[in-house]
């Protein structure tokens, strides 16, 4: 009887296909890569790949890429497997870190093979969770390092969500670790119904059967097109009463910013919604108890613990990156015991945390990227409607998309029924890296390494492709030169292929231009809107963008916030509600005043008649039009008018344009596949000699009978994992912050690893002590100087220095209350809510870790285990 077999007589549900394949070429000992959706099951065949290795007495090592999951995976390996056979490692947690199984982060299995350790010993198996992580910007380049990293004998389970390009994937793996199966599915267990909310109704996306869009649902939109109900989003709470009517809970709400979560929240608390029976309510209350046992109540007052446990046990909840861990995992186990039934959480929750839900709603499909507003992408649609449909609960999986005017029911059916998920490398060489694989490869088995990346590999794998397509390119513009010149011949016009050239341009540019200002005015009218509707007051008359003229509206309710403000209006026409920026194609025109009743102010919908009576005893200036116009300056079109070609005969003037503009553009594309040949080979290669030249000038390489060896100090480098490593190293060495007590060095080894999030105005940051002061304008020297060499060796430079945090870390691990230091880095120039206030307390803890192992003398290491236990207390240390 083979493993398999036991492992399947032991499970209560049979295995899907992909699963029994993804099992059976793990039990022979290949590599394998299985591609499936959210909740498809596939973590089985890692789960499968641990019960081997226990079975032949080997080691499995089970890696996620965040330590909430690994802390999941952990808990669920334990009851299969007892206590002792199940360890977990996360850079801040250690448990049984000997065992036969051990669950850990991707950073803590790469810093292990580049320390050697013994715990390599006897290691078969590494399943890479979320292995579609290596496409992550910051930390993407682990899992690469990961994967060449390890030795031959290891098999790799990786399982990914599915990508388009698994294919490729798949082959780069065989190429570096060997025998590799690739595995896809794109079934889901749980289908998933795609459903839009238009005002109180829920219509199916699609027509049943078909990819068409449902004919009723864009009938409804029409009408709502013609009616000043168009103008009134409906309420989260009014939202949930209507899905819970329709068994459609518990639900996850996607919103794409922390500060729309919690608005979401309080408007659900200031409502009268409730989602829970007094049992459960009474379950949550315990639970919520339990979890925060250990936060002084100051803290917990602060927090307003109150009103989130009160939000709690009505079933609401919101979870995002600026609350407090501990408050997250709270909600996260009441998600999935069931208890809460809706969350109104950012896109990080759609990366990695078993959470699904029977339902996921999208308020919007535009969310802002750091720099724009831009549209979802089909990926990032379907990574966030896949936590909809809970395997072994629900038979069904909703997406919800709200509908708001301008919104296309076609272009979100295109984004509902597109697959395309890219897994594109991310992978440089940095400082770290670099030192560590010399140390292990030496230079040419370095250079060899980083031409083995999957980084490399698409590169070279686009040059072949653009090298094709550029043959085919020449061929297309000897064609297009020959219809050009034919043409010309024919039609007998004054000018040469260069005039069009030069004329196409200049209409290109007008065009880009013309774009340019409507995007131009959609963002100033975003922002405009909702400035004006923000200011308006009681009883202000106002004109609204109608179909034929503007329609004119008095407030009866001015807006309570200036964020996403939504005043209550009442229309000449007769319709009352709320109106808000979404809704309105340009700003609302203040048109004059009226004096209103206590009635028609505390009962709006009631008193219509009156106000409609109102306006027409009154004479209000009504505009002529309300329009946003896209204007660009009038230079562009007199260049385009001005030129000799636009004065050609029409017919015969667009017909050298369509083929010039053809030519144009098959031109400019084999210039930018020209360009990416010459840059994209041995890039890589190139970026590792420069870091090596780099650090042979600081002594953290030296040369030895003509070959780069690591110095005592490159060995401390070596050590420091940090986006700053090279800075810390380089002040480490100097002696900077050697004189420093446990709480001054906490708050100015923060500089190095915070970054303010959001950064507010304010003078001079104001640092506690005079040793602080001294050290942070060492650490800005050192760093400039640092930038400089970099930007000499045309390297990628260090992020610099940030010091908002340093006044609160040192507050914090003075032993300050929670409050005091919250407002020391406001008054610093960090607005950090107590959630963001942990999480840097951590990263500057895992950075003392650091200093605490390389730093150069007793003093200093012993003050940076200090610091450590100083920073460690309250609400970071039930969080960590």
């Amino acid at each position: 009887m083979s493993h398999l077999d036991e492992f399947l007589a032991r499970l209560n549900f049979p295995l899907d296909d992909f699963q029994l394949e993804g099992c059976r070429v793990v039990e022979l000992d290949r590599g394998v890569l299985v591609c499936a959706p959210t909740g498809a099951g596939k973590t089985i065949v890692g789960e499968f790949a641990v019960s081997l290795a226990l079975s032949r007495g080997t080691k499995c090592f089970y890696t996620t890429p965040i330590k909430a999951l690994s802390n999941q995976k952990f808990h669920d390996l334990v009851k299969a497997h007892g206590a002792d056979a199940v360890g977990l490692l996360t850079g801040d947690l250690s448990i049984n870190a000997q065992a036969e199984i051990v669950v850990m982060t991707t950073e803590v299995l790469r810093n292990m093979i580049y320390a050697q350790s013994s715990a390599l010993d006897r290691l078969t198996h590494v399943v890479m969770d979320e292995i579609h992580y290596l496409a992550d910007r910051e930390r993407g380049a682990v899992w690469e390092e990961v994967i060449l990293g390890l030795d031959d004998s290891v098999s790799i389970i990786g399982l990914s969500a599915t990508v388009s390009n698994s294919e490729e994937f798949g082959e780069w793996l065989r190429t570096v670790r060997g025998d590799t199966e690739v595995i896809v599915s794109e079934h889901r267990p749980v289908p998933l119904d795609q459903w839009m909310m238009v005002s109180h109704q829920v219509h199916p996306l699609f027509e049943p059967g078909s990819a068409r869009v449902n004919g009723q649902l864009m009938q409804q939109i029409d009408r709502l097109e013609n009616t000043e109900e168009r103008y009134r989003p409906l309420g989260r709470p009014e939202v949930l009463e209507i899905l819970q009517g329709k068994n459609m809970l518990p639900a996850i709400t996607f919103i794409f910013s922390r500060a729309g979560c919690d608005g979401a929240l309080m408007q659900c608390q200031r409502s009268r919604l409730i989602l829970t029976t007094q049992e459960e309510a009474n379950e949550i209350r315990e639970i919520v108890d339990a979890g925060v046992e250990g936060i002084p109540e100051e803290d917990l007052e602060i927090l307003k613990f109150k009103q989130w446990r009160s939000a709690l046990s009505r079933g609401f909840a919101a979870h995002h990156a600026g609350m407090l861990p501990a408050f997250r995992h709270i909600v996260e186990e009441l998600f999935v015991r069931g208890l809460v039934k809706a969350v109104f959480a950012t896109e990080t929750l759609a990366l990695g945390i078993n959470m699904p839900a029977r339902t996921v709603i999208l308020e919007k499909l535009v969310k802002f990227n750091g720099e724009a507003h831009v549209d979802l992408t089909p990926g990032q649609y379907t990574q966030l409607t896949g936590r909809a449909g809970r395997r072994g609960i629900d038979v069904i999986g909703n997406a919800v998309v709200q509908w708001a005017p301008a919104m296309d029911p076609r272009a979100v059916a295109g984004l509902a029924s597109t697959r395309t998920y890219p897994l594109i490398s991310t992978f440089t060489p940095g400082y770290n890296m670099a030192i560590n694989m010399l140390k292990m490869n030496g230079l040419e088995g370095s250079l060899r390494l980083i031409e083995k990346s999957f980084a490399q590999f698409q590169a070279d794998g686009s040059v072949v492709g653009d090298v094709r397509s550029m043959e085919r390119d020449e061929e297309k513009l000897v064609s297009l030169q020959e219809r050009l010149t034919a043409d010309f011949r024919r039609l007998n016009v004054p000018g040469d292929i260069d005039d069009v050239l030069e004329y196409v341009r200049l209409r290109q540019r007008l065009t880009h231009e013309e774009r340019e200002a409507k995007r131009r005015v959609a963002d100033e009218r975003g922002r405009e809107v909702t400035a004006v509707l923000s200011k308006l007051q009681l009883g202000d008359v106002i004109a609204l963008p109608g179909r034929k003229r503007p329609d004119l509206a008095v407030v009866v309710t001015p807006a309570n916030q200036t964020q996403d403000p939504r005043p209550w209006v009442t229309t000449e026409k007769g319709w009352s509600g709320r109106i808000d920026a979404s809704g309105l194609s340009v700003a609302p025109v203040v048109v004059g005043r009226m004096r209103l009743p206590k009635n028609v102010r505390t009962r709006p919908r009631q008193n219509t008649r009156f106000v409609q009576a109102e306006f027409k005893r009154h004479f209000f200036d009504r505009p002529k039009s309300l329009k946003a116009r896209a204007r660009i300056s009038p230079e562009f079109r007199e260049a385009v008018h001005a030129h000799p070609v636009h004065s050609w005969p029409t017919d015969d003037r667009e017909t050298l344009v369509r083929l010039t503009e053809d030519y144009a553009k098959v031109k400019s594309g084999l210039e930018a596949k020209r360009r990416r040949v010459a840059t994209a080979q041995d890039s890589l290669g190139r970026d590792f000699e420069r870091i090596l030249g780099l650090l042979t000038e600081m002594d953290y390489v030296e040369i030895q009978d003509g070959e780069p060896e690591v110095t005592d100090e490159g060995e401390r480098l070596a050590q420091i994992h940090s986006s700053s490593d090279l800075l810390v190293a380089q002040c480490l060495k100097r002696g900077i912050w050697e004189d420093l007590d446990p709480a001054e060095l906490a708050g100015v080894v923060s500089a190095c690893a915070f970054e303010n999030r959001k950064a507010t105005l304010v003078g001079e940051v104001e640092v506690p002590t005079d040793p602080m002061v001294d050290a942070l304008d060492a650490t800005f020297r050192v760093w400039s100087e640092l930038a400089s060499d970099e930007q000499r060796h045309q390297l990628k430079v260090t992020r610099e220095p940030e010091s908002q945090f340093a006044a609160a870390c040192h507050q914090w691990a003075a032993g300050a209350p929670l409050a005091y230091c919250l407002q020391a880095a406001a008054a610093s120039g960090a607005e950090l809510t107590p959630g963001d206030f942990v999480r840097s307390c951590l990263q500057v803890n895992d950075l003392l870790e650091q200093v605490a192992k390389t730093g150069y003398t007793e003093a200093i290491r012993k003050n940076a285990r200090r610091a450590i236990g100083a920073v460690s207390r309250g609400v970071v240390a039930v969080s960590a």
